[in-house]
This record gives C-alpha cells, sequence and structure tokens, in this order.
C-alpha cells in the first residue's frame, strides 16, 4: 500500500511525486515510456516557474537551470508583419530531453519510488486505489493521473472536425537569436528558439522548431516550413540534429481537474494551445498543486473529499485562466485577414497591449 501512486513521468508527474515525498509520503511513481527521449515540446519555460523548477531538482542538476538559454523576447510573424514583446523577466530555454531526466533522477533522490517501462492498465475503486500494470498490482490511498493527453487512461473522444497534429525536430543554425519566433500561416504555425543539450554542440547553435498544424496542410517540418516564406528562407540554413517527433491529435477541451477521485495534472487535465509558452510551467505547476492538495490527508488532517475539492477549488483559480486567456487569443489569430488586420496593427502600436496579452497567458500566484 503506497500513500500515493502518480501514473505518468513528465513535468506533471514528476513535480507531483518529489512534492509529495518530501512531505514523507510513500509514493510510487509509473512511467511507461524510458529516459531519455525526445518529445514534442517547446521547451519553453516561462520566468514564473523557474523558482519552482530550481527548488524541484536536486543540487547536481541545477547547472541545467543556470546554464540555460535565456529568452528575453517574443517575435510573431504574421499577415507579412512582425510583433516583437519582452518576455521579463527573461524564460529559461531547457530542452526535454535533460529537463525530464533530470526530474527523474530528482524523484528517485527524493524518496520516490520511481519505474520505467511500466504500463497503467486499468483503475478500480477509490481509497484506496487500485491499479493494475504490466508490473502487477499496487494500492494506494491517493492517485493522480500525469500520463498525458492522450493516453489509454485519459484520451478523449475525438470529434469529426479538424485534426491537428504536433510535431518537432532540432536543428543546428549559426548564431540564433535568444529569442522565441512563432511563424503563424493558414493552418497552423511554427515555433523556433535556441536550446542547448546537456552536451551541446560545437560549431553551430541549436534550434528548436515545433508546429501545430492541421494535418490537411502539413505533416511533416520541411512541409511546415514552405508554409510561410520568412521560415522555409530561415530554414535554407539548417542543418538536421535529430530525428523529428510528431504527436497527434491534439484536441482542445474545458479543464477538468478531477475524475471520479483521480487528481489529473498537466495534460490529462487539458491541452493549452502551444503558441502561449506555458505548458511545461502549468505541468509543473499542476503537479505540485495536486501533490499540495493531497498532504493534508495523507497526514490525516482533512479527509479525502476535502483534499479532492482543495484541488479543483486552486487548479480553477490558478491555473484554468490560462486556458480561457490562450483560447480567446486563439479565436482572434483565426479571424479572418481583413478583421485581423486592424488588431495587429493596434498590437504593433501599443506594446503595452501586447505584454498585457502575455501576461494574461500566465500562471496566476
Amino acid at each position: 500500500m503506497y500513500d500515493l501512486i502518480v501514473i505518468g513521468g513528465g513535468p506533471a508527474g514528476t513535480s507531483a511525486a518529489i512534492t509529495a515525498a518530501r512531505s514523507r509520503a510513500r509514493v510510487l511513481l509509473l512511467e511507461r515510456g524510458r529516459f531519455p527521449r525526445h518529445k514534442v515540446c517547446g521547451e519553453f519555460v516561462s520566468a514564473e516557474s523557474l523558482g519552482l523548477l530550481a527548488s524541484l531538482l536536486q543540487s547536481d542538476h541545477r547547472g541545467l537551470l543556470k546554464d540555460a538559454i535565456r529568452i528575453a523576447q517574443a517575435r510573431i510573424f504574421l499577415d507579412g508583419r512582425t510583433l516583437r514583446t519582452v518576455t521579463d523577466p527573461p524564460a529559461a530555454s531547457i530542452a526535454r530531453l535533460d529537463l525530464d531526466a533530470a526530474l527523474w533522477d530528482a524523484a528517485i533522490e527524493s524518496g520516490v519510488d520511481a519505474r520505467q517501462q511500466t504500463t497503467v492498465q486499468s483503475i478500480a475503486g477509490s481509497e484506496p486505489f487500485q491499479i493494475q500494470s504490466s508490473e502487477g498490482a499496487f494500492e494506494a490511498r491517493a492517485l493522480i493521473n500525469a500520463s498525458g493527453r492522450w493516453s489509454n487512461l485519459t484520451r478523449p473522444v475525438a470529434g469529426a472536425g479538424e485534426k491537428w497534429i504536433g510535431v518537432k525536430g532540432h536543428y543546428a543554425e549559426s548564431s540564433p537569436d535568444q529569442s522565441v519566433d512563432l511563424y503563424f500561416f493558414e493552418g497552423g504555425y511554427c515555433g523556433v528558439q535556441p536550446v542547448d543539450l546537456s552536451a551541446g554542440i560545437s560549431a553551430y547553435g541549436r534550434v528548436n522548431a515545433c508546429a501545430m498544424v492541421r494535418a490537411d496542410v502539413a505533416t511533416t517540418l520541411p512541409e511546415v516550413f514552405k508554409r510561410h516564406a520568412a521560415l522555409w528562407e530561415r530554414s535554407h540554413h539548417w542543418k538536421p540534429l535529430s530525428d523529428p517527433v510528431s504527436t497527434s491529435p491534439l484536441i482542445f477541451r474545458e479543464p477538468n481537474p478531477e475524475r471520479s477521485g483521480v487528481l489529473m495534472a498537466g495534460d490529462a487535465a487539458t491541452f493549452v494551445d502551444p503558441f502561449v509558452g506555458d505548458g511545461v510551467s502549468l505541468a509543473l505547476r499542476s503537479g505540485s498543486l495536486a501533490a499540495e492538495s493531497l498532504i493534508p490527508f495523507l497526514q490525516q488532517r482533512i479527509s479525502f473529499s476535502e483534499a479532492v475539492h482543495s484541488y479543483r477549488r486552486s487548479y480553477r483559480a490558478r491555473l484554468a485562466p490560462v486556458f480561457r486567456a490562450s483560447s480567446g487569443i486563439r479565436r482572434m489569430l483565426r479571424l479572418p485577414p481583413p478583421v485581423r488586420k486592424p488588431l495587429l496593427f493596434l498590437l504593433g502600436k501599443t506594446p503595452a497591449l501586447t505584454r498585457y496579452l502575455v501576461r494574461r497567458t500566465r500562471w496566476v500566484a
């Protein structure tokens, strides 16, 4: 019998596991994949969560954060215009290959029973929960699902509408600017920013190109690059440094932080549009928040239903506004060009308004 089982070893799951284990809870962390691996991710960690990330990492991994490239500006390329805004304080660019491995090691160092290549097949009961997995059966007083937006435990019913996919790759580019650049085109967009791996490369800089695109528009990164003239020109000088990875379908839905007593964290709760650049931050925050809500229950100070209610309330107050704001901005960017043009002109002339919109897509303290 564990106090807590966490399903999923990404930023949300490891954040939850570390937070709970440091409160002396007995925690089991189950991950169906194996680290290190590339994942579809913009690899942008907003400044609002750098303090939390530093507190989660062990001392021998904090260099990952200290040495990370800082992203101090964003550029949006849309309808022949370029919008610029500062990211103040600067965000950090950290490869998921390194971030996931560092958080996994921190979980083990914190006393978590962490197991890779273990698939959870079913969940039954409540308080305690019974888990059937590829490694056998386990029980826990509480359960956090951080298995992602498209696992066998969280798979939503796909609609009959547009199918969106995500695709990412690393490329060599000579002296990339310390900026996150968003190239929008009809049917999707592609984000580009500099990123390092812990091993590093010598002759060039490394950039991450990560796109969200309709499947009928493009399915590969070269096809994506051709959809935007400035991006196509820039990518001519790139050299591939990794095999591309992809994920699909990308489905937006209302946040659901709890299901049948199971706390949902990260993309398992909902999927935020990647262009806002806060996906990793929200994953870390929601995982930590879920564990913090459960700790009083695990210490027998409140009931299980009170812990669940606490998480739902905190999630809706602190995290749900980000999803509402990103949804509104996404609808604005998909307006017909004649309607969108005056809005872009206004944003270009009023940097304070652009900064305000960016702040609306950030975690609420």
